[in-house]
């Protein structure tokens, strides 16, 4: 089976064709462009480049959300727009459980973290053994100090991955000397990582018509935060 992913949840964005156990192709870019320009263009050039066509793909996946709520509908909605137009089945994978498929081939537990601004971060716990990858905490916004607490209760080696790893980082300083960063190129997420982790929810019957595929959000846009607290409502 042939999967197109894409990642576009936070400042990069990364398109890639897989099969299982096997990356086809990979297109990646970090820069100012928004996403809505960049992710079109280096969908075509990918498929170009691997002599494939959408209709060689057998299944969509996207990582749905924590992220940026701009790059994440970005991405939903073109995951949407081509299952729709091809009847394929779409896969949501969660931005932090793809990252935990950076680190195969580690014995560790990783640390998945994004930034979400105002001393917060999105974070999930992953025990990764070899190709296995294993939920140990769910999707949550937390502060960097309930996250501090709750990492000194682990004695195992614990690597953070994420746009907010350096800022966890840098905040735990030297107190926990079990925790590592990953290293820069196996930091943030990527399509391919969406890809594999794609096929082991694939496995578990875990997929979505276009119409039932919608962005995964923690929290309220920042924006609606500032209204309710204007407004007196309770969040």
């Amino acid at each position: 089976m042939k999967i197109l992913a894409v990642d576009t949840s936070a400042t990069a964005a990364s398109v890639a064709i897989a099969e299982e156990n096997k990356l086809i192709g990979e297109f990646s870019i970090d820069t100012a462009l928004t996403h809505s320009r960049t992710l079109m263009p280096m969908l075509e050039q990918l498929l170009k480049n691997t002599g494939s066509t959408i209709d060689d793909i057998e299944a969509l996946a996207v990582n749905a959300g924590p992220g940026s709520f701009t790059g994440v509908r970005i991405g939903v909605a073109a995951v949407k727009g081509l299952a729709f137009s091809k009847n394929l089945p779409s896969v949501s994978v969660s931005t932090l459980h793809s990252m935990a498929y950076n680190m195969l081939g580690c014995d560790c537990i990783v640390c998945a973290v994004m930034d979400a601004r105002c001393s917060q971060v999105y974070n999930a716990l992953f025990r990764v053994g070899g190709e296995k990858v294993t939920r140990l905490i769910e999707d949550r916004a937390l502060s960097l100090s309930d996250l501090k607490q709750e990492l000194k209760s682990i004695k195992e080696k614990i690597i953070l991955v994420g746009d907010g790893a350096v800022l966890c980082s840098n905040y735990l300083g030297k107190e926990l000397d079990n925790v590592v960063l990953a290293p820069f190129n196996k930091r943030v997420q990527t399509a391919s990582s969406v890809a594999y982790a794609a096929f082991e929810k694939l496995k578990q019957g875990e997929k979505l018509t276009a119409q039932q595929l919608m962005p995964v959000y923690l929290r309220l846009p920042q924006a609606q935060r500032e209204l309710n607290k204007k407004m007196g409502v309770k969040q």
